[in-house]
């Protein structure tokens, strides 16, 4: 089995091809979730041409800071047939697509063995950049060219399903959030408000429970207890994919940072460069079966009664977010907001009969919303098998 082992360098090979006379627009960064996303980058004033050009079916990576990171960022260009990247980022492509498939390299990429492995081979202190070399020396079993397409259509499968569900998802969020607005901001005059319904403080209704600064010693990378952090809040979802885990007992102290299915989290540290684009006051839903814990400057909103769904799709208003990030102090790239902060802002509060009827009808929808996350951590669990098989593959 171990003769069909080889170097990664034997099979790809280096491409700089630069945007001369701006001939490629859309610009992409590359994630440490080893994905391509739409940049953010200031390129005012920036000469493009000196940008590469990707093209489909090739590679970008970064080999810096692999060590702190524990993560080698690459990614396969799939999604276009052409993008532009910073120069900063290696491009490479495969040699001969009919001795070793692209996407059965990107999965071997995404093995957090591999991870492992580029972290060990990291050189120059704490942060630990991958020297080129190193990367191409490392290894990885090339099977039979009809083994590799069994293996990546089954894989596939697999992504379509989870991609699906994640639609699925996507769909009954935003048809949640239309209720809310059919219910509570559409045709709602404050001066003129139901019986009943009055303006009150979101502190009415919740309180907010700050994480705990867990020390450098607390992370491990494997444990009970996933420790969630600021980048974990994917809105409006809570993201484990990448976390590092605490292996300790939970005590008192950390008790009041547990956190379970459904409760609702918040970003109070962040970036803050508008109110579309902003890291602090990311709103999440912990969708998860086990519990995790909050770290610093993550908090949870824990309602005083029954009203999660008003209380998570209130905190989504546009509204009530720039209300929140217009109290934010600190400078734009390290904003910060208190739970006072998040107590005090302005919101309609409708009836008690109104907010249990409403509670009842969204509770339905979580709860179909909870079968697709349920299925989606099924299958990530059949992909994670499917690729942690590639170090024992067979001709």
């Amino acid at each position: 089995m171990k003769s069909i082992y080889k170097n990664i360098g034997e099979h790809i090979r280096l491409v700089d091809e630069r945007n001369k006379g701006l001939q490629v627009k859309q610009l992409l960064g590359l994630s440490i979730s080893k994905k391509f996303i739409p940049s953010v980058a200031n390129i005012i004033g920036t000469d493009m041409e000196s940008y590469k050009i990707i093209r489909k079916n090739q590679f970008a990576c970064s080999t810096m800071q692999v060590r702190r990171d524990k993560k080698m960022p690459v990614a396969l260009l799939q999604e276009v047939d052409e993008a532009i990247i910073s120069q900063a980022y290696p491009i490479f492509e495969v040699k001969n697509d009919k001795e070793l498939l692209p996407e059965y390299l990107m999965m071997w990429f995404t093995r957090s063995e591999f991870d492992r492995e580029a972290c060990f081979h990291a050189v120059g202190g704490v942060r630990g950049s991958l020297e080129w070399e190193d990367f191409e020396n490392l290894q990885l079993p090339i099977p039979s060219i009809t083994k590799q397409r069994e293996i990546v259509k089954e894989y596939n499968v697999i992504q379509n399903r989870i991609a699906l569900n994640q639609q699925l998802i996507q769909k009954l969020e935003e048809i949640a959030q239309a209720i809310y607005r059919e219910w509570f901001v559409e045709g709602i005059d404050l001066e003129n408000l139901p019986e009943g319904w009055r303006v009150g403080k979101i502190g009415d209704l919740l309180d907010v429970i700050n994480g705990y600064a867990f020390s450098s010693e607390d992370f491990s990378e494997n444990g009970n207890f996933p420790i969630i952090k600021i980048t974990n809040i994917a809105e409006p979802n809570i993201d484990l994919l990448s976390t590092q885990y605490y292996a300790g007992e939970i005590d008192n102290r950390l008790k009041k940072c547990l956190v379970t299915q459904n409760d609702i989290l918040i970003s109070m540290t962040g970036s803050h460069m508008n109110q579309i684009n902003s890291a602090v006051g990311k709103i999440g839903r912990y969708n998860y079966q086990f519990p995790s814990l909050l770290n610093q400057r993550v908090g949870k909103l824990k309602p005083k009664f029954k009203c999660d769904e008003f209380v998570f799709l209130t905190m989504l208003q546009q509204n009530v977010k720039k209300e929140i990030l217009m109290a934010a102090t600190g400078s734009a790239n390290q904003a910060n907001i208190s739970p006072d902060t998040i107590k005090g802002v302005d919101i309609i509060i409708p009836n008690e009969t109104i907010l249990h009827s409403f509670e009842n009808f969204v509770s339905k929808v979580r709860k179909v919303i909870s079968n697709h996350n349920r299925e989606i951590r099924k299958l990530t669990q059949m992909k994670d098998l499917l690729l942690s098989k590639l170090a024992t593959i067979e001709n």
